[in-house]
């Protein structure tokens, strides 16, 4: 209850501010690509000194308030043996469910920008003959979510240069509610990028980021690269590797995108503590999307958002704690497997002027 309640407070805190700072990000556990164009002209009181923005010509606008719902269609589940549950191969029906996340400013000043934000997401699994399996009974009863927090900080150093920080911290697992995990469990992820704003067209950055879209800690590179081609009409949205995506724009009001994204999180199952010989179940779930989106604004700063694409599965294995694994290759509490499915996402959105 108490995260809840810490939840509810920052939704609360931070939605008058909307009306007065119309700045916003796209949700993310790793990287948050911020909106600052409105200050594109911004200066020091008295000093007489520009900032450049992190914003480039005709860039998807970003959500402020997104409510969207997430459907896979069917494939299959092998799981390897848990306790008294053999190895077994089960059909999923369907993996469906909610999403949502806000986010706004809380400082605005010209050599400053903060951003909060909240998100929620939950998977609920229907599959056959799931009491067959533990794990299987888990996730079709239980279901995965993930409730996080989110702070940016945007720091302008000059017309050129800036650095980016973001920082998240995600509760993970079968959760219910108001039946909370302890807060000990929560899982941190981190990110740094040096950037330079070259022209109004092309702006890119260097850094480093703590991650869990693997499905466990990693620290990877990671290139921040936005352009946009001299006819305006094409451009390259990118955090690789999490996502990379090529943008057309048709008009100001509608454009599309094809390209992919990879997401992943750690999901404490406490469901099956101790089974096996298990004493912390993490399952390590992350899956590329490989994916075309299209976005149309309805009215003014109301749009919608369809994505169709492929699911591809990268991890759904159980690990025995929160480890760090590197690159490495060594053996999972429980090896399982996902094949390949279709997917698509709806979701209407509040977005930033």
């Amino acid at each position: 209850m108490r995260i809840l309640g810490v939840l509810l407070l920052s939704v609360c805190c931070t939605t008058p501010l909307l009306a007065q700072e119309p700045d916003t990000t796209a949700v993310d556990d790793d990287y948050i690509e911020e909106d600052f164009s409105i200050y594109a002209n911004a200066e020091i009181a008295g000093g007489g000194k520009r900032f450049c923005t992190s914003k480039v010509y005709d860039q998807s606008p970003n959500k402020l308030v997104s409510v969207g719902w997430d459907f896979q269609g069917s494939h299959t589940l092998t799981l390897d043996a848990l306790g008294d549950s053999p190895a077994q191969e089960l059909d999923v029906q369907s993996v469906q469910g909610f999403r949502f996340s806000a986010n706004f400013p809380v400082v605005s000043k010209t050599n400053v920008l903060i951003n909060l934000g909240v998100n929620y997401w939950e998977s609920h699994y229907t599959i056959d003959n799931s009491d067959q399996h533990t794990l299987a009974q888990a996730l079709q009863d239980r279901a995965l979510r993930t409730t996080g927090l989110l702070a940016t900080v945007f720091k302008p150093l000059n017309e050129t240069h800036f650095i980016l920080v973001q920082g998240a911290a995600n509760l993970s697992g079968d959760y219910f509610f108001p039946d909370f995990q302890p807060l000990n469990l929560t899982r941190y992820s981190a990110t740094f990028i040096y950037g330079w704003k070259k022209h109004d067209r092309l702006l890119y950055g260097f850094g480093l980021t703590r991650t869990y879209r693997i499905g466990e800690a990693n620290y990877v590179p990671v290139l921040l690269y936005n352009y946009t081609f001299p006819s305006r009409a094409w451009g390259i949205e990118a955090a690789f590797p999490a996502r990379a995506n090529l943008r057309r724009n048709f008009s100001s009001r509608s454009l599309a995108f094809i390209g992919y994204e990879l997401e992943g999180q750690s999901y404490r199952i406490e469901s099956i503590e101790g089974i096996g010989g298990i004493a912390d179940p993490e399952l390590r779930r992350s899956e590329l999307r490989i994916r075309a989106t299209f976005e149309h604004s309805l009215k003014d700063f109301i749009w919608v958002s369809a994505q169709l694409g492929l699911r591809y599965n990268w991890n759904f294995n159980l690990d025995d704690g929160d480890l760090f694994r590197g690159f490495g290759d060594e053996d999972y509490a429980l090896e399982n497997d996902l094949t390949n499915a279709l997917y698509f996402n709806v979701s209407l959105n509040l977005v930033s002027p």
